[in-house]
């Protein structure tokens, strides 16, 4: 039977709980950006080193454990990155992934989605695999067998990527992954033993479970209802059994810049039996990573972009960005 999870010390991606243990000290609790980043996803790898998309100058930073700044690592529209999605570690390949996508705001050509791998150690760009029917690559995720599956924000489906396979294949595909009123589908992807975990673009009052077959295809799609409505779940991480980290970006929410939250829900079957709030009042963050026993997140502060489209002389310039943390409850 193939087995699902998101990979703790060894591979680490997006979950990395053990990741600070290489260098022996407890990661700091917060962590350089680069201005005007706009950091949409980050992972962390074993040796504890971070790794930061920006959704605006299409490239990816990364933070080194006792670095105090940062370094550009996959340079600004490398092998056609543009807006900076979901980032993931696959230290096995030595390889680091990320979306791409296309709604624009950047300093850099926008490119067709899809998507990408680079060179761990030196940012290189390596592949580029094009989202069929004109998808939207939004976040990654990757089980024990090293298999890659991608959320697509404009289909209802998630694809599936495997070693030797030249294009992404659907993996699902489901009315179910299709709601809300703003035409967008799906978002962020988890993985927990033999279930597949997404959210949806709108805000809902639910996660989705997809089961996985002992064959590695895709079974039952299952509503995961939640206490109240998630303010628009974005990254989702799974953090052991039956409890996961929601990064609540607040993207479509009414209620200002600073409505957005992180939140810890502990899963009983198909509802949540608890949903904690661990800090609030954030500006989009957008996704976070687990490791050394906090969360660290992002806060990725599109509003400034999205008043100004069309205008790029107007966005401000000089705006800090960080990575910031909270303990994780035990």
């Amino acid at each position: 039977m193939t087995s699902f999870s998101l990979r703790s010390a060894l591979l680490c991606g997006l979950l990395a709980c053990s990741a600070a243990h290489a260098a022996g000290d407890a990661l700091p609790t917060t962590l350089p950006l680069p201005t005007d980043w706009y950091p949409e996803s980050l992972a962390v790898g074993p040796d504890g080193t971070f790794y930061v998309g920006s959704w605006r100058q299409g490239a990816v930073a990364r933070i080194r454990p006792g670095a105090d700044q940062a370094e550009v690592l996959v340079q600004p529209g490398s092998n056609g990155l543009s807006n900076g999605q979901g980032v993931l570690v696959d230290a096995r390949r030595g390889l680091l992934w990320i979306c791409s996508g296309t709604f624009g705001f950047t300093t850099v050509p926008t490119r067709p989605s899809a998507l990408k791998s680079y060179d761990l150690a030196t940012g290189a760009p390596l592949a580029s695999y094009a989202m069929p029917d004109a998808g939207y690559c939004n976040d990654l995720a990757q089980d024990d067998d090293g298999d890659i599956y991608v959320t697509d924000t404009l289909h209802p489906r998630v694809l599936r990527w495997r070693a030797g396979d030249q294009a992404l294949q659907v993996w699902k595909e489901d009315a179910a992954f299709s709601a809300g009123p703003e035409g967008y589908k799906l978002n962020g992807i988890a993985i927990d033993r033999n279930h597949v975990y997404v959210s949806t673009v709108t805000a809902a009052p639910y996660l989705l479970r997809i089961d996985v077959r002992p064959d590695g295809n895709a079974g039952a799609v299952t509503r995961i209802d939640m206490p109240r409505t998630l303010k628009n779940a974005d990254g989702i991480r799974s953090i052991g059994p039956d409890r996961m980290v929601i990064f609540e970006s607040n993207a479509f929410g009414h209620d200002g810049p600073y409505g957005g939250q992180v939140s810890l829900a502990t899963l009983a079957g198909d509802h949540a039996s608890s949903l904690v709030t661990l800090v609030a009042g954030l500006n989009d963050p957008s996704s976070g990573v687990i490791a050394h026993g906090r969360v660290y997140f992002i806060e990725s502060k599109y509003t400034l972009l999205f008043a100004h489209k069309g205008d790029d002389a107007g966005v401000p310039r000089h705006v800090p960005f960080d990575v910031q943390s909270v303990a994780l409850p035990k």
